[in-house]
């Protein structure tokens, strides 16, 4: 029985340790990028974008045990007004930021393997 716990709680570990990982690459992402991120109707650089979505990811931090539960917590949509967030790239098509930073994940545990 102390094995599984241990087991259990080492593979705990090493998914958080994972998670984190993914989600600074996430933040990462977001800061260097040169598309623009759209809030509520304004346009951000990437680096102002992560300002943002820091402070929604401290301010959910108690829910966020994955890089999916920080794309939906913190880089999806406004709290307040309910509308996703969106991102500009230049010459592709505006998609929602949901879909950008999950197709990112997606490529950096592809090439991490």
């Amino acid at each position: 029985m102390k094995w599984m716990l241990l087991l259990t709680a080492f593979a705990s570990l090493n998914a958080s340790a994972d998670s984190f990982k993914e989600i600074s690459h996430l933040l990462n992402f977001v800061k260097s990028t040169d598309c623009s991120y759209e809030r509520n109707g304004k346009r951000h650089t990437g680096a102002e974008a992560l300002g943002h979505i820091k402070k929604k990811y401290d301010y959910f931090s108690d829910d966020i045990e994955t890089a999916e539960d920080f794309i939906q917590y913190a880089a999806t949509k406004s709290k307040m007004s309910g509308k996703y967030y969106l991102v500009h790239c230049p010459s592709q098509p505006t998609v929602k930021s949901q879909d950008w930073l999950l197709a990112e994940l997606k490529r950096y545990r592809s090439s991490a393997k």
